[in-house]
């Protein structure tokens, strides 16, 4: 009887576990599958508020070049570059980018341009700047980096595209000039790169065969060891 009882408990909790498990199991996918819908919503959002949904017709989060480049875009890790189309037409490109001169540490923003290679928009992605300094170019804490659309490599001129203390047409902020100088010299990298690349990225999103930009990024490598603002 003993053992009969003792083989009963172990089948129970054997089945317990099991179901147990599942339950588990079914939370986390759910969980998973919610997380990953929420950073997909959040990603699109703020592509959209660099190039709006009535300036394309395609899924900019679905068309997409893989890009590794640690010269102009400063990059640590391979990312995506998001292509905008609008009836298969190339509109224009939003970029990883990543300043390593931050005050504080790295700066990631994504970076987007028009295909005529003026700036559609910029965001800051993550910093660590001080709050109340630095913060600033967070377009939450302010509109200072809404200053760089319409901008290109003639406008201003390449000498210019640097913060006022330096010489430069772009503010600085009051106690804080090493975050907005390192964010105005990459925004300023990306619109070299684009420029670097412009008809290979044109003819991708025409042709609607994404592909690894890698040769083109180690000629912006090259580039980058060149004087830029």
């Amino acid at each position: 009887m003993l053992g009969q009882s003792i083989s009963k408990n172990s089948i129970l909790l054997g089945v317990f576990a099991a179901v147990t498990t599942a339950i588990i199991a079914g939370t986390y996918l759910g969980s998973r599958d919610l997380i990953k819908a929420n950073i997909r919503a959040a990603e699109e959002k703020a592509l959209l508020q660099i190039i709006p949904e009535d300036r394309h017709t395609n899924s900019m989060l679905d068309d997409t070049l893989a890009v590794d480049d640690a010269g102009l875009l400063g990059l640590r890790e391979a990312k995506d570059i998001y292509l905008a189309r609008k009836n298969g037409k190339f509109v224009g490109a939003i970029f990883p980018a990543t300043t390593r001169e931050g005050y504080t540490g790295d700066i990631d923003m994504i970076v987007g341009v028009n295909r005529d290679g003026s700036i559609a928009g910029v965001r800051i992605l993550q910093h660590r700047e001080t709050p109340g300094l630095g913060d600033a170019v967070d377009r939450k804490k302010s509109d200072w980096v809404e200053s760089f659309v319409g901008k290109s490599i003639g406008n201003p001129q390449s000498g210019d595209w640097k913060v006022k203390k330096d010489g430069g047409v772009f503010d600085q902020f009051t106690g804080a000039t090493i975050t907005p100088r390192a964010v105005t010299k990459t925004v300023f990298q990306t619109l070299q790169y684009f420029e670097q690349n412009r008809d290979h990225l044109i003819a991708a999103a025409e042709a609607g065969l994404p592909q690894e930009t890698e040769s083109a990024s180690k000629a912006s490598v090259e580039a980058a060891q060149e004087t830029t603002p």
